[in-house]
């Protein structure tokens, strides 16, 4: 068993407006931390509004670096975020 960690994102109010303006640079911030080798997948749930979205971290300070100064965190796209601990069952 492997221990990850998963950030989840709670969308504000109008995600899908204040997102567009904002994707480009959340979207390089991610390829930089998966890059790093410290990112794993992240990405929206089927319905980003209602559900938000989460990715998934070889590390805990890396997950709240990431959140940190993550332009959707920054610019009040994301209006929550929490990190858990997650005991990932399968290894590759």
């Amino acid at each position: 068993m492997a221990t990850k960690y998963v950030l989840l994102y709670e969308s504000a109010d109008d995600v899908m407006t204040k997102a567009p303006a904002h994707f480009e640079a959340h979207s390089a911030r991610g390829q930089k931390f998966h890059e790093r080798g410290v990112m794993v997948a992240y990405g929206p749930f089927g319905d980003p509004q209602e559900q938000g979205s989460m990715a998934i971290f070889t590390a805990r300070d890396a997950a709240e670096e990431f959140a940190r100064e993550d332009p959707f965190v920054v610019n009040g796209v994301v209006s929550r975020w929490e990190v858990r601990e997650w005991d990932e069952a399968f290894l590759p």
